[in-house]
């Protein structure tokens, strides 16, 4: 299917790793100029000329931070005008809620909730005096199933949800969607991390952990960050302009739900 994206300019941020690179990587497949986003210099400029060399799309490389106004300012400098705006970054640690303190708790909400709306603000008025935008917020399964050790990557995950879905009512009709995708569970190096933290705190194997995790997947496999990716791009294509304000959960059936 032609998206319909040939010659449009994206940010997606956090995007060195994991779902987010996958979103770059689907969205320069649709002919984007794609701003990638990372804090490691050297990995994400072999990322960003891996990305390049397999689509023949021109990707900027943008060393920073998404969660703070310098590393926002990077990415606005390299793509001033963008079409789409795919906000994406990672969660806090897996950790018991009674270790929180208030300057964890702030970091997180900052990271998962306050970033991405900032760069909104910043952007979605250009959006809508060109009649085109496309904001999709990665954020998680756990907003709809929340799981113990990530409550404050879900609170802040679900604020934003709220949060945005307002705000998608109000730009509807000057051609700019705002949606969110919600990952279960991924194939990515988070997901070895919180299943190493899992069995180290159990005193288990990780391959006893990632089991009883893959038992509750309908599915029976993994979610792909390709798959991931190509959900992304479909969102953000020219077919989707009448889909907004809403959360499309990924998780190959684990939430055991029909709404």
């Amino acid at each position: 299917m032609d998206l319909g994206l040939a010659g449009r300019n994206a940010i997606v941020c956090a995007s060195s790793r994991g779902l987010g690179r996958a979103c770059a990587q689907k969205l320069a497949e649709a002919g984007c100029t794609v701003v990638i986003n990372g804090r490691d210099r050297d990995h994400l400029t072999a990322v960003a000329f891996e990305i390049a060399e397999r689509t023949e799309a021109a990707v900027i490389p943008v060393v920073g931070d998404v969660a703070t106004a310098e590393g926002q300012a990077a990415l606005l400098e390299a793509c001033p005008a963008p079409d789409i705006l795919v906000n994406n970054n990672a969660g806090p640690p897996f950790r018991d809620f009674r270790e929180l303190d208030r300057e964890a708790i702030l970091t997180g909400l900052v990271a998962n909730m306050v970033a991405a709306i900032e760069l909104t603000q910043t952007v979605i008025d250009g959006m809508r005096a060109r009649r085109f935008g496309r904001i999709v917020n990665i954020t998680s399964g756990s907003v709809k199933m929340p799981l113990p050790g990530l409550d404050l990557s879900s609170g802040a995950r679900a604020g934003l949800t709220a949060f945005m879905a307002g705000v998608a009512r109000t730009v509807a009709a000057d051609g700019v969607t705002i949606n969110a995708l919600l990952p279960g569970i991924f194939e990515t190096d988070r997901l070895k991390a919180m299943i190493a933290a899992t069995a180290e705190r159990r005193g288990v194997t990780p391959e006893e952990v990632a089991a009883e995790r893959l038992a509750t997947v309908p599915a029976r496999r993994l979610g792909t960050p390709e798959e991931f990716g190509a959900a992304c791009a479909f969102l953000c294509s020219a077919h989707a302009g009448y889909i907004t304000g809403q959360s499309l959960l990924i998780d190959g059936g684990a939430f055991p739900g029909a709404f």
